[in-house]
This record gives structure tokens, C-alpha cells and sequence, in this order.
């Protein structure tokens, strides 16, 4: 079962550990990005993050969405992260199950509007999140479960 699909650009740290992973009740979290499979200073760095009693499994992006649709997953509480609204995009597009898409760190770039303390998003993060909001998921911000959640409304 799919609890949450986060963008966070920082992945696995202090706020994942000590309060999401406690709120929405998961055991495990699916790191779904295309480039740490390979990265193994990333890999092992995620490793040690991640709290003790909390599976990690990390994929790209199109193995993630394969072993979701595949059904090897539903046995978990999933917390899935990804680095950005675009991989978000993608595993709404490619997955059924994300109800909701909660953005949490996205960095600022060139031109971003500002949603939320630590969300910036570009015209392409917007455009991406109008396509995950016609799939039926819900978008919003909130940095910690304790904070309040607003519903990105474009």
C-alpha cells in the first residue's frame, strides 16, 4: 500500500527520519531515482539515514514504477521519495495509488515561484503538477507532519 509520495531533493534525512516515516505509519521507503542506483557513496550515505526498523529499497524511476505495478511492494506501508516534480510526474503517470503528492524540498532555480518555505517550483514543476493533479492525485506542501498542509492550487 502506498502511504506517500514525497518530493524531497535531500531524499533520507533528519525530517524523514524523526517525523514522516512515524506519521503515515510506513515500513519501508522506495527511494526512486535514476541516478543513485549507481552512485554507491549516495547508496551507502541513504543506508545510514535510514531509521533501523524501516526497509530501503532504491530504484530508478522505471524500476520502481515496474515493481509497483508488478505487485512485489503491496505487501509494505510505502513511503515513496523522489528527487523531484518531474520523477514525481512520472510515477503518478506510471503507477496507480498516489492519492497524494506531498512536496516537501524542491530547490530554487531560475525564474521559480515560491509555494511554500522550502518549495520552489518552475513552470515545468507547475506544468507537472497540473498533469499529477488530472490523475487524480492531490498536491501539496508541508515540510513536516506538525505543519500545516496546503493544497497547491494552479
Amino acid at each position: 500500500m502506498i502511504k506517500l509520495l514525497r518530493v524531497d531533493y535531500r531524499l533520507i534525512h533528519g525530517q524523514i527520519t524523526t517525523s514522516w516515516v512515524a506519521q503515515i505509519g510506513c515500513d519501508c521507503i522506495l527511494i526512486a531515482n535514476d541516478k543513485v542506483p549507481g552512485d554507491v557513496l549516495r547508496k551507502n550515505a541513504l543506508k545510514l539515514a535510514k531509521p533501523p526498523e524501516t526497509k530501503l529499497v532504491i530504484k530508478t524511476v522505471e524500476d520502481s514504477i515496474a515493481a509497483i505495478n508488478s505487485g512485489v511492494t503491496d505487501k509494505y506501508k510505502l513511503f515513496v521519495i523522489v528527487e523531484n516534480v518531474q520523477d514525481a510526474r512520472r510515477m503518478v503517470e506510471g503507477c496507480q495509488g498516489f492519492e497524494r503528492v506531498n512536496l516537501g524540498n524542491v530547490r530554487m532555480g531560475a525564474k521559480s515561484k515560491q509555494l511554500g518555505t522550502t518549495v520552489f517550483v518552475s513552470e515545468q514543476d507547475m506544468e507537472d503538477i497540473r498533469v499529477m493533479q488530472a490523475k487524480g492525485s492531490s498536491v501539496d506542501v508541508q515540510s513536516i507532519p506538525r505543519d500545516k498542509c496546503t493544497i497547491v492550487k494552479l
